[in-house]
């Protein structure tokens, strides 16, 4: 038996736990109009840069605002980093197949993940509301605008068929839970905010 086998042979079976609403959605998909499908592949595979954009968004809005704004928008791009890490721990501990490698017949509209490639939580979900709750204590505009695009990123995995719905439920609650205290901790950067606006890098910060 190859390692690849082997490693999908031991991995947790999640199944069990929401396989049948991962069928029903997958199934929705299957039998979805086509322009319908191709877009929510496309937001899928490449939306997770909105969220970039919306932290550039929040960094201009920001020049504007006090310096504890300021300091939760530069903090945002680190929170999400921290969110991706913490995730990949519980990703390498629960070592859960993807449901597509563990449904037998299982439609996807884009390939599979291989062997190894764990499934929970979805990391895709982990990154999208992190930046959501990270953006919402700097500016609550953006914050909604990052929360709606991050469900819409979470229920684009289930529908392309890659994860399961618990996946992403419990991948939104692990990046919020990370960014909801380090955002309220970067607001007491403000002093070192002030200091900067008034050095070399008062352009950039406002």
């Amino acid at each position: 038996m190859s390692p690849s086998v082997h490693s999908s042979f031991l991995a947790y079976d999640g199944s069990g736990i929401d396989g049948g609403l991962y069928t029903r959605v997958t199934g929705w998909a299957a039998d979805a109009p086509d322009w319908l499908d191709r877009l929510v592949t496309v937001w899928s595979d490449l939306g997770l840069g909105l969220f970039a954009v919306l932290m550039l968004w929040g960094w201009w809005r920001a020049r504007g605002a006090g310096p504890a704004v300021m300091a939760r928008v530069l903090a945002a791009p680190a929170i999400v980093v921290l969110a991706y890490a913490v995730n990949s721990v519980f990703k390498s501990l629960i070592e859960e197949n993807r449901p597509c490698r563990q449904i037998a017949g299982s439609f996807t509209l884009e390939a599979c993940p291989g062997a190894g490639d764990w499934s929970f939580p979805s990391n895709h979900a982990v990154i999208a509301f992190a930046a959501a709750a990270a953006l919402w204590f700097a500016d609550r505009r953006l914050g909604w605008i990052a929360g709606v695009a991050a469900v819409l990123m979470a229920a684009s995995r289930v529908w392309v068929g890659v994860h399961y719905p618990h996946d992403v439920a419990v991948g939104a609650l692990v990046g919020v839970a990370v960014a909801v205290p380090v955002a309220l901790l970067a607001g007491r950067a403000a002093p070192v905010v002030v200091r900067l606006r008034a050095g070399r890098l008062g352009p950039v910060l406002g």
